[in-house]
């Protein structure tokens, strides 16, 4: 089983789940088809399939395109919400296609109808993935939109967190500085989060996904999945795991990214760029007031 990132619209990501010897491909969030057809074309890939995590256009939007081009395709989904749905999933129900497994995980609380995609394959060494589309993200999760503090508590203590450790984490969205550092502020002592932190800066200079993780590293790092640690209940205020949860969600929302600071070479070159600017404004008044 081969997954290929592919980075799409600002910042978001679909994947290819592909069996690579009957070539069969299952899409997840397809929500630049034509995209994703240039892809499936130019690797000699059959699309069976598509795992849409939840309605909101940036991942499922794709979906009824796909079904018009590729005739006899399954689009999979939680929520009546979503375009081009054919077969409507349950929770912990399992799908086969070939070798490749797919259970279904219910985790309302960014949307009421959000489930994301646990996946493996038949007789194979490597680790499973789970498809989270925007309930766990790399250091973070998703806003609750539809939901509540218990139900996203529940989504990552309960339901994902029951998944193998090893198990790969594929998210919705590349968001993985800004998550880190907020996790920076909630534990300043973490030097886990330090690590990735700096790891994940290195990966966007080279312009290149930070997808996957996995789930242990998301325990080592991601403070929603740390609601027992010390650092964390202190940044809260709070101890109980839910209102941990919920503070913590608050305070995200309100978090802005800090701005990277220019090393002092450029900060002197900005700021005399902006000097002479300047001045090629001020010198015609000038010389017409002389």
């Amino acid at each position: 089983m081969k997954v290929k990132v592919i980075s799409i619209l600002e910042d978001n990501y679909m994947y290819l789940v592909i069996e690579e010897q009957s070539k069969q491909a299952i899409a997840v969030d397809p929500a630049v088809p034509h995209r994703l057809l240039e892809i499936v074309k130019r690797e000699g890939l059959f699309l069976i399939a598509v795992l849409t995590t939840h309605h909101h256009w940036d991942h499922a939007r794709g979906n009824e395109a796909l079904v018009n081009e590729v005739p006899g395709l399954k689009v999979y989904g939680a929520d009546d919400r979503i375009k081009g749905l054919t077969d409507k999933v349950t929770d912990s129900q399992e799908l086969k296609f070939n070798s490749i497994n797919v259970k279904c995980l219910f985790t309302p609380c960014h949307t009421s109808g959000d489930m994301c995609y646990y996946v493996w394959e038949d007789e194979c060494t490597d680790a499973p993935a789970v498809f989270t589309g925007d309930t766990l993200f790399i250091g973070g999760c998703g806003r609750f939109l539809e939901g509540t503090a218990e139900q996203m508590h529940h989504n990552l203590t309960k339901v994902i967190a029951s998944l193998p450790q090893e198990t790969k984490v594929f998210c919705g969205h590349e968001n993985t500085i800004k998550n880190l550092k907020f996790a920076l502020l909630v534990e300043p002592e973490n030097e886990k989060v330090k690590e990735m932190l700096s790891w994940a800066r290195a990966r966007d200079d080279d312009d290149k996904p930070t997808v996957p993780s996995t789930l242990q590293e998301e325990f080592d790092y991601n403070p929603f999945l740390r609601l027992s640690e010390k650092a964390v209940q202190k940044f809260t205020g709070k101890m109980e795991p839910v209102e941990v949860m919920r503070v913590l969600r608050k305070e995200m929302d309100k978090f802005k990214k800090p701005k990277e600071r220019l090393p002092p070479q450029a900060m002197l070159a900005l700021q005399w760029g902006l000097l002479m600017s300047s001045q090629d404004r001020l010198s015609p008044a000038i010389k017409d007031g002389d």
